[in-house]
């Protein structure tokens, strides 16, 4: 594929010119005192991203999914209980990796492209007087779906159930694309990394420890040693890391936290959902369907497209890339082959987001379905067209 073509999976994303050449510097003594000018920074970057002035930021040389596993390990112990919805590839590996760890996960099974059922985590937290349930795993964005859940309404079922179980969030095609507020909604580990809003490539997990998880984590029994936040923090105070720490990929991170905030969260949250709205129009006009059941579902940085019925999905992701080299993304789990994706996070603007459609449009034309080339586009076209001025003025 062409590299000079935007790529439109749901991470990782496209990068930015100044990140590219935030990670691509000298190497330098990472116990020095410079180190710390780049790692005090970035990790401050994260707490406002999160909106949080009471979190730990702690930052590994991994991905989500050490950020999981960096959640679980610090604050649990073998034998715990933890409540969990599968609805979707990323929430179904999250609930894999805890029963490989020898937690005791209640799981409520949904159709993909629904929510986590808040209601029913409700009748299971108040159900649980003896407080078994240590943990709720919540998948805010379901990358595989398109699906967004609601964060502060499992609070409410928390707090209406009396229930004292942390509430672990995994954010990691969420944060930094639309609002997160960790304090807000008491979340108590918040999970994400670098190649999806923050606009880097993978190899950072982020998380975020509010006080209540930092209380947990003595009495912790599963066993850690790269993921243990207290060596970490340990080396964050000497202003260093427990080992070789990725410099260029924290000097990244501090400069791509301040791209975000200079920008304005608001008008992030703003921008990824105006080109998503444009989006949908496409999809709409297309006279195709999105995975997720409903509108209040609908995920501002990733579209998962349904196809007809007997059409394998896997072909529109195939041409695009053989023919036009543009990538999409391919349906995961329970819907390969009966969704593509279109990734509309990060770096991305109204014009590169034509691109991607106009080029899914020649893709199905191509592969004989019932598309009209430029229906989409104009569609979309007409959407930003009319939010356009609106965003000028939000900047100005």
């Amino acid at each position: 594929m062409s590299t000079q073509n935007p790529i439109f999976i749901p991470g990782p994303t496209n990068i930015p010119e100044v990140l590219r050449k935030a990670v691509d510097m000298p190497t330098i003594d990472h116990r020095s005192p410079m180190f710390g000018k780049i790692l005090h920074p970035a990790l401050e970057g994260v707490k406002k991203v999160l909106k949080s002035t009471q979190a730990q930021v702690f930052v590994f040389p991994s991905t989500g999914t050490g950020g999981w596993e960096t959640a679980i390990t610090n604050t649990l112990s073998a034998g715990d209980a933890v409540l969990a919805t599968r609805n979707g590839m990323f929430s179904h590996r999250w609930i894999d990796m805890c029963q490989r760890h020898g937690l005791d996960v209640e799981v409520v099974d949904q159709s993909w492209g629904e929510g986590i059922p808040t209601d029913r985590f409700e009748e299971i937290l108040t159900a649980d007087t003896a407080h078994r349930i240590k943990a709720v795993l919540a998948t805010h964005n379901e990358t595989a779906t398109g699906v967004r859940s609601d964060i502060a309404a499992v609070r409410r079922a928390l707090d209406r159930a009396g229930h004292p179980a942390m509430l672990f969030v995994d954010g990691v095609s969420s944060i930094a694309c639309y609002d997160f507020r960790m304090d807000e909604w008491g979340v108590d580990v918040a999970v994400t990394g670098s190649q999806k809003g923050f606009m880097l490539p993978p190899g950072l997990a982020i998380v975020g420890f509010s006080p209540k998880a930092m209380a947990a984590v003595e009495g912790a029994g599963l066993p850690r040693t790269f993921f243990d936040i207290r060596d970490m923090a340990r080396g964050y105070a000497a202003n260093g890391f427990p080992y070789t720490p990725p410099v260029g990929l924290l000097n990244g991170l501090k400069v791509a936290t301040d791209m975000l905030l200079d920008e304005g969260l608001e008008n992030v949250f703003a921008r990824h959902h105006r080109i998503a709205e444009g989006v949908r129009q496409a999809v709409a006009a297309w006279g195709m369907t999105l995975c997720a059941a409903r509108p209040a579902l609908y995920s501002d940085s990733v579209s998962a497209i349904r196809t007809p019925d007997g059409f394998d999905a896997n072909r529109i992701v195939s041409h695009a890339l053989n023919t036009y080299g543009v990538a999409f993304g391919t349906g995961l789990g329970d819907v390969a082959g009966k969704v593509f994706r279109i990734g509309h996070l990060g770096m991305l603007t109204d014009v590169m987001a034509l691109s991607g459609l106009a080029t899914a449009e020649m893709v199905m034309v191509d592969l004989g379905l019932p598309v009209t080339l430029g229906s989409g586009v104009a569609a979309a076209q007409a959407h930003y067209r009319h939010s356009a001025g609106q965003a000028c003025r939000r900047a100005a």
